[in-house]
């Protein structure tokens, strides 16, 4: 058992997606220490960043949780595989770079239920502040964040005749599923930089790695977290 001896103000545990935004926030404020711990390795692995190794990761045992969904009676008697990150980024890290919003009705009903501040209109600015489209920037579009979206640079010609095929069916072409409508056939969007791939990683931690208010653990498994008295915390953590 190795132990680690730190201070910090904030306790990030999990360094996926929500864990670097978080990270990256509050390290703005340079009186605030914070400690990010992820349970998997940092994300120096190239098949990381080469887009075409996603489907290499969802493999790999070492930055892949391999979950899997509950065997079925009928169908899939092994259970769906379900890849989750372990590693700096977490499923950002892994994932097939497809960059989808969430459907502004589920929005707009979850203010209807009594969610003040969640209508789509409400979100819809921070989907645009954190966003570098590389299209530029319109009504469903930001330019400036940090988290990279591309438009693909040339569309398969298997894509193409899927497409087309939706539209003799009677859909609509799509050309922006992050626009005005979400209906339709189309291409779509992919948190690229430059052919790279545009991580929660890569967009939020490395650059709050660069404050000296910062320490990240990776390969730190917390298995328990023991509150103490005098508002003293312990963290049991297994590398």
């Amino acid at each position: 058992m190795k132990e680690n001896k730190v201070n910090p103000d904030f306790i990030i545990i999990g360094g996926g997606s929500a864990g670097c935004v978080l990270a990256n926030r509050l390290t703005e404020c340079k009186t605030h220490h914070v400690l990010l711990i992820e349970a998997g390795p940092n994300d120096s692995d190239p098949w990381i960043h080469i887009p075409i190794g996603y489907g290499k990761n969802f493999r790999n045992p070492k930055i892949n949780w391999m979950f899997k969904t509950e065997p079925g009676e009928k169908w899939v008697k092994n259970g769906v595989p379900t890849p989750r990150g372990k590693v700096i980024g977490g499923s950002s890290s892994i994932n097939g770079m497809v960059y989808m919003r969430g459907n502004p009705d589920d929005y707009n009903h979850w203010q209807q239920l009594g969610n003040s501040g969640w209508g789509f209109d409400d979100v819809l600015p921070y989907f645009k502040k954190s966003q570098n489209q590389q299209r530029g920037e319109d009504n469903y579009h930001g330019t400036g964040g940090a988290l990279w979206v591309s438009d693909p640079a040339e569309i398969h010609p298997i894509a193409e005749a899927y497409i087309s095929a939706g539209i003799e069916a009677g859909y609509k072409y799509n050309p922006d599923f992050n626009g005005e409508r979400q209906e339709g056939f189309g291409p779509i969007q992919w948190t690229t930089k430059k052919g790279r791939r545009s991580s929660a990683a890569t967009a939020y931690l490395n650059p709050a790695k660069l404050r000296n208010n910062l320490t990240v653990i990776s390969q730190g498994l917390v298995q328990r977290i023991i509150l103490m008295v005098q508002k003293q915390l312990v963290l049991n953590i297994k590398f």
